[in-house]
């Protein structure tokens, strides 16, 4: 049986997003600190909790692949197959970002943006309430990821609105594939390998 989502986390998760708060969540891979990227500053504050160079890129989590509609000028033909093969799960993609979205402080280059729909509930109720969240790893920037909230909590520069303690995770971080471009190209080697993904 299928372990029921805490409505009144997700509401707390909502209200810090919102107030452009910063919180620590657990995801099917690693702990990750998140903001929305739609708050003024907010992404600026995940910068600081991980004393992490503002130029890295982060990449969003949403609920679910319809999601891209809203954040991508156009989808490359193969994407659509990729996801639904490979979402909710640990894959990252990195697409050529819409216009509409470029604005938003992601790091990186703003014409693209990296976005996984997440095989953890929670992560996924919340963002179906407050849009794409910026996520990264849960650490300072260079170090290993915590495998537990606390531990992941403390690890950063300042405390955080809300941490939500998922249990253990001893995850590996998903893996990254840039199909911005023919022939697609993996930038981090995650728990999917080439072979997994079809690009061997």
């Amino acid at each position: 049986m299928t372990e029921a989502v805490d409505g009144r986390l997700v509401d707390r998760l909502v209200a810090a997003l919102e107030a452009g708060e910063p919180v620590v969540i657990p995801t099917d891979t690693v702990y990750g600190v998140a903001a929305l990227p739609t708050v003024p500053g907010a992404t600026a504050r995940l910068y600081a909790l991980k004393d992490r160079r503002p130029d890295v890129p982060l990449a969003v989590l949403v609920a679910d692949a319809a999601a891209l509609d809203d954040l991508v000028g156009a989808v490359p033909p193969g994407v659509p197959a990729l996801v639904a093969a490979h979402w909710p799960g640990p894959l990252t993609v990195v697409l050529r970002r819409h216009p509409e979205r470029q604005g938003w402080d992601l790091g990186g280059d703003p014409r693209t943006i990296g976005v996984r729909c997440p095989a953890d509930r929670l992560v996924r109720a919340v963002a179906a309430r407050v849009g794409p969240i910026a996520t990264t790893s849960a650490n300072r920037h260079g170090q290993p990821t915590p495998a537990t909230a606390a531990e992941a909590a403390a690890e950063l520069t300042a405390p955080v609105a809300v941490v939500a303690d998922g249990g253990p995770l001893r995850g590996t971080a998903s893996t990254v594939v840039d199909v911005t471009e023919d022939p697609w190209r993996i930038l981090r080697q995650g728990s999917l390998d080439a072979a997994a993904l079809g690009l061997a």
